[in-house]
């Protein structure tokens, strides 16, 4: 097989993949020149480079640093004192070679702004033998080690201080990076479709969440859902149980993304489909939203649930709490009662059960049900928003209604964790009237 310029460096990652390997690259070319600044904006207007830095050292010098707009080439423009032996360097051959798959487009733009040619390109045949094989015996070699015939397009142009650049083009790189806008277009229409797909995921998870609320005469409530991705494994609901009971859903799926989100709609479907037995049997309605969910899910796969049952009429909480955060039971005295976990989390196991524990409730007591993506908000410091935080945001904020109350915790989660959110948040609150 021939060996060709562009098969020398074809297919390399900018960065290496294997990270027990340090990093090595070419960091700069040295140009040397008269005025940096004058130089600067030729490299900059003429050429159309990038500026890649111009900084002044404590030590009066400055570094001044160009790039072609693709690639990894970087050049120092360096101005060198006169008597020394880099300014005799100036306006030498650079042996720096330009490639591009179209010389002759490049040749017209580049004349038109100024810039200085050795002359017109030249189209030749050339013979590309790489130097390892040269030192060999041309009749020694098996056949796919041959010198490769490439034809190439090339020319010569000088800076404004005369230093000398060859700019060439060849078939194998005009082919390459024809093949590269091709990936890069497929590759762009890709994203495009996943980010419209995803949107549209988004759009459908948003109306698995609680579009009414059933109407309480003794309990004011309200939630939200604010997902860290497009989509999440964040879940709360509001149940019409009947008998003016109400259901008070928070569930937090394991994982993140696609997975999470699939398996917390596969959650919110089994507990709405089995919810009408709850409030006869709901050991037994939760034994039947665990056995749906273990079935459907992988062996890893698991959530953790808070399931209320409110009943309106005789202002009782009946609950269950899968190995999910303690709710928060802020009295109307001031004191405060943690509902802990009653029984481990749903899908891990086909066999399973749990404990009913109860608690009445009484006007002005405040019920608030939540995810770790709250308490496990972190500041610049490293420090959690944590569970006394919560109870502080609730206490400052419960006269309020409760729309206005969730909406201002979470408004004091994202003050102390101004940085991009890193898990879903949810909330529910309740006040009893």
């Amino acid at each position: 097989m021939g060996i060709s310029p562009t098969s020398l460096y074809a297919d390399q990652p900018a960065f290496g993949l294997d990270p027990k390997q340090p990093h090595l690259r070419v960091h700069a070319i040295n140009i040397f020149v008269r005025s940096q600044d004058e130089s600067l904006r030729f490299y900059l207007d003429q050429l159309g480079f990038s500026l890649v830095g111009d900084v002044r050292f404590g030590s009066g010098q400055r570094w001044v640093a160009v790039a072609p707009p693709d690639g990894s080439a970087v050049l120092s423009l360096v101005a060198p004192e006169p008597d020394s032996k880099q300014y005799a360097l100036i306006g030498r051959p650079t042996q720096v070679v330009f490639v591009t798959e179209d010389v002759l487009t490049l040749f017209r733009e580049w004349r038109k702004r100024g810039v200085r040619f050795q002359y017109a390109p030249r189209l030749k045949r050339l013979k590309y033998e790489h130097p390892l094989l040269a030192a060999s015996p041309a009749d020694s070699r098996a056949p796919e080690e041959q010198p490769s015939i490439w034809g190439g397009v090339f020319t010569h142009f000088k800076d404004l201080d005369g230093n000398s650049f060859m700019l060439v083009s060849y078939d194998e790189e005009s082919r390459a990076v024809e093949a590269q806008r091709r990936a890069a277009a497929a590759k762009l229409e890709s994203e495009r479709r996943i980010a419209h797909e995803m949107e549209i995921a988004r759009q459908v998870q948003l109306k698995l969440f609680p579009q009414t609320l059933p109407p309480l005469s003794t309990l004011d409530y309200s939630g939200i859902c604010i997902q860290a991705r497009q989509v999440g494994g964040d879940y709360y609901d509001f149940l019409d149980l009947g008998r003016d009971r109400l259901g008070l859903v928070v569930g937090d799926i394991a994982g993140k993304g696609i997975a999470a989100a699939l398996l917390m709609a596969n959650l919110q479907a089994n507990l709405r489909s089995q919810c009408a037995i709850a409030f006869d049997h709901p050991e037994r309605f939760l034994q039947l939203v665990n056995r749906l969910f273990y079935e459907n899910s992988t062996d890893s796969a698991y959530a953790t649930l808070f399931f209320g049952e409110y009943d309106d009429r005789m202002r009782r909480l009946r609950y269950v709490s899968c190995g999910h955060l303690s709710a928060l039971l802020l009295r109307h005295d001031g004191t405060l009662e943690r509902l802990d976990s009653t029984c481990t989390v749903l899908g891990l196991f086909k066999e399973w059960d749990c404990k009913i524990v109860e608690r009445s409730l009484t006007s002005g007591d405040a019920l608030a049900l939540y995810t770790d993506g709250i308490t496990e908000s972190f500041n610049d410091a490293g420090e959690e928003f944590g569970e006394h935080r919560l109870l502080e945001s609730l206490r400052r904020y419960l006269n309020q209604s409760t729309p206005a109350l969730v909406a201002a915790m979470v408004d004091d989660v994202r003050t102390f964790s101004p940085h991009e959110q890193s898990d879903d948040i949810t909330l529910i609150v309740a006040k009893c009237r």
